[in-house]
């Protein structure tokens, strides 16, 4: 058996875990508060964050796993893309940490790891895909849809242009100053409004590829205008607004991302990342496949946004193939 410690700290959560070949035995997660009262995440304020968490996180998953760290075998991380100074702490206590137990390291791309996060098995009955698999990515810096033949052949399908969905949905929070995060703001406020109240245009991009700046950029003009009207509209209609906006980016996500399976054949499929927590998104996909019997995959809430054991499993498997990491490779801030 394979034991594996994983670090994540690639934007505000500092993560740790800790898997035995691919089941988790933990997953330590310390989230980052002091961003609220920006609106966004602060790059100083997060990696200063990291420094004072990463030892107390990594402390912990390995207590709760119930392992010594004479029992690890291989040292995994996440090395990007993300934010440079976050992933500098993640990247420097891992190699460390190598140094001091002589074991291994594992490098892992951020990316790779959501869409891994699927492999994780928390029990002996753990449901996983098979391969092909057809997958949605979407976060608030990327959406792409991939096709993956094994754990690391993936191939991009189809990609935004311009802003990521998650990054659309944010922005629109922002306008309407509903609070950051934005994405879970607008997923609660929406089940209480009604998605066909408003209608927004979505660009027609050839191909599977996604643009959501034309999108954003409608929402702003049309509270521009009502507001010049109705200098209360946002206020009077939040929960019809956010409805509608959210169904709209979910649709267009969507419609592609079947339209790509239909193409290609793959009967299974699945989403992963910080927007695949989006209530509507795991609505229609899940809809989608009872339509066409396919076989839906939808990570646990625990493995949307940001952390570990989504590294760990990365990891693992890329252990198994013989792959470490040299001790001099540097984090790298985007793909």
């Amino acid at each position: 058996m394979t034991t594996i410690l994983a670090i994540e700290s690639s934007c505000d959560d500092t993560s740790a875990a800790v898997l035995r070949d691919d089941r988790l035995l933990s997953n330590a997660i310390a989230s980052q508060k002091v961003h609220e009262q920006y609106g966004g995440v602060v790059p100083e304020l997060a990696s200063r964050a990291h420094q004072q968490n990463i030892v107390p996180v990594v402390d912990s998953a390995i207590k709760n796993a119930g392992i010594d760290r004479c029992d690890i075998d291989a040292i995994g991380f996440t090395r990007g893309p993300g934010l440079l100074g976050s992933l500098m702490v993640g990247v420097s206590f891992a190699k460390a940490f190598s140094i001091a137990l002589g074991k291994p390291l594992v490098e892992v791309n951020h990316l790779q790891a959501h869409v891994l996060s699927h492999f994780i098995r928390e029990s002996d009955d753990s449901r996983v895909p098979e391969f092909p698999l057809l997958c949605l990515l979407v976060s608030g810096g990327h959406t792409q849809i991939l096709l993956l033949r094994s754990y690391f052949d993936m191939e991009v399908l189809g990609q935004t242009i311009d802003d990521a969905a998650g990054e659309a949905i944010d922005k629109a929070a922002k306008i309407m100053d509903l609070g950051y995060p934005g994405g879970p703001i607008i997923d609660r406020l929406a089940k209480e409004g009604n998605p066909k109240a408003f209608s927004f245009a979505t660009p027609h991009i050839e191909g599977y590829d996604y643009s959501f700046s034309g999108l954003k950029t409608s929402f702003l003009y049309f509270l521009r205008d009502r507001l010049a009207e109705q200098p209360d509209f946002i206020e009077r209609h939040k929960a019809d607004l956010c409805a509608s906006y959210q169904n709209t980016v979910v649709d267009f996500l969507v419609k592609k991302f079947e339209h790509a399976a239909k193409a290609t054949g793959v009967r299974n499929v699945a989403i992963a990342g910080g927007v695949s927590a989006n209530s509507c998104l795991r609505n229609r996909v899940e809809e989608m496949g009872r339509r066409h019997r396919w076989q839906v995959f939808v990570p646990k809430m625990q493995f949307c946004t940001d952390n570990a054991a989504m590294v760990g499993i990365a990891a693992y498997y890329k252990f198994l193939s013989g792959e470490v990491a040299d001790l001099s490779l540097p984090p790298y801030a985007r793909n």
